[in-house]
């Protein structure tokens, strides 16, 4: 069996852009006509039968209808623009609604008004891309081969030709060289003119159809973010508040309270006043030691200063799981460190899941493993243990999803009950 070359390959893609491209353009012409005349008919009936309230019915009937075309080119835009395909988020009447209300759902939809509009505008950009489509095609095939049927062509004696016109002789020779040359010209030329005619028909399309939904889907997207990015530092500043009451403020009344008894044993009893000196030496301690565990949830000093990988380590090290660590090396070099809000949440995301195995799970093994790829930052804590982990509110892991949503990633966990358990986070860099 003979190989195919694999200079063949450039060949066939570009064969194969030209055949969807030139498809593309042309198919839109048909499609395009139908759209105009159901937009036209169905306006000016609209029109006609607006005295009556027929006119309206008919008007979202012809809406709903430039919605079924308008999905039909949303499907062939992906092969066109290399973008995944977006239907907007259309209004929809309410179960239970009455006749009129359905009426006109549509009628208060601005993506169906667009939808109409592109109906209309369609034929417009469809006519003249048809017809050059067709023109380019009929020079491609038959520009170089014009020299086999130029003694067919009938001439009248009064008869110009494009040479003589343009000043290169009235001779044979002229006239096929010209056409000739215009049609190779053509020929390479063709692809390109199908991929800009082709990309002229659906970025009209894509403006019209496909460009508010994007827009507003951005928007919410942004939206979400925003409110997720408030409810993790809300979260996080509650967690702390309560960490401090709970454990260095009480610690630290205690010490204020051995102090001043220590004074009063100072010259009563000495032997009592330094067991209680030493007491409130012993607390200090214990206070120091708590404040450092809670800087480490505001900013670990050694993420700053060492990086990704320093910082993880020292979480792994910690961890009272045994925890196998896999982290990328130049996450932790000069040129290879992360944006620091996303070496933060990277961090974040580990410590909770991390906590959350050492809170619930009663695992015996633990992995996290942190890899960056192409756009994006990968984040994986898989345990050994019971499983039963969710991101319900008031639970640690939906801090975790909050950072994460908050930069615009997605949180996956996979914790079926008897385990194990797996938290896959995803962040664009």
């Amino acid at each position: 069996m003979t190989a195919v070359p694999a200079s063949f390959s450039p060949l066939r893609g570009l064969l194969r852009r030209l055949a969807h491209d030139s498809g593309y353009v042309l198919f839109s012409l048909p499609l395009a006509v139908i759209g105009f005349v159901l937009a036209v008919a169905g306006i000016s009936l609209t029109a006609g039968l607006l005295v009556t309230t027929l006119g309206l019915p008919v008007l979202a009937g012809v809406l709903y209808a430039a919605r079924g075309l308008a999905d039909l080119e949303r499907l062939r835009l992906p092969g066109v623009l290399g973008r995944p395909r977006v239907r907007p988020v259309y209004l929809t009447p309410q179960r239970g609604a009455r006749f009129w209300r359905r009426v006109f759902t549509p009628m208060r939809d601005p993506q169906s008004w667009l939808d109409l509009l592109h109906a209309f505008i369609r034929l417009v950009v469809a006519l003249p891309t048809f017809v050059l489509m067709l023109v380019w095609w009929a020079l491609a095939l038959a520009g170089p081969l014009y020299g086999a049927y130029d003694a067919a062509i009938p001439r009248g004696p009064d008869d110009q030709d494009l040479s003589q016109l343009l000043g290169m002789g009235d001779g044979t020779g002229a006239r096929i060289a010209l056409n000739t040359a215009i049609g190779l010209f053509a020929l390479l030329t063709l692809p390109l003119m199908a991929r800009a005619l082709a990309r002229i028909q659906a970025a009209v399309a894509y403006s019209l159809l496909t460009g508010v939904a994007e827009m507003r889907q951005r928007i919410t997207t942004l939206e979400e973010q925003k409110r997720a990015a408030a409810s993790a530092e809300a979260s996080a500043l509650r967690r702390l508040e309560r960490d401090i009451h709970d454990g260095p403020q009480q610690r630290l009344v205690r010490l204020a309270m051995d102090l001043g008894r220590a004074r009063q044993q100072l010259a009563a009893d000495p032997e009592a006043a330094r067991r209680t000196l030493d007491e409130a030496v012993a607390q200090t301690r214990e206070t120091l030691d708590e404040l450092r565990a809670l800087s480490r949830g505001i900013a670990p000093p050694i993420l700053v200063d060492r990086g990704l990988p320093s910082a993880l380590a020292a979480l792994a090290a910690r961890a009272l799981a045994p925890t196998e660590l896999v982290v990328d090396d130049e996450l932790g070099r000069a040129g290879g460190r992360l944006d620091p809000g996303l070496e933060s949440t990277a961090y974040f995301v580990v410590a909770e899941a991390l906590t959350n195995v050492a809170k619930h799970s009663r695992a015996s093994a633990c992995r996290v493993e942190v890899a960056r790829k192409v756009g994006r930052l990968e984040i994986t804590v898989g345990d050994d243990g019971i499983g039963g982990a969710h991101l319900a509110k008031g639970h640690g892991l939906s801090g975790i999803a909050d950072r994460v949503r908050a930069v615009g990633g997605t949180l996956e966990v996979t914790s079926p009950a008897g385990g194990p358990t797996r938290i896959h986070a995803e962040v664009p860099w």
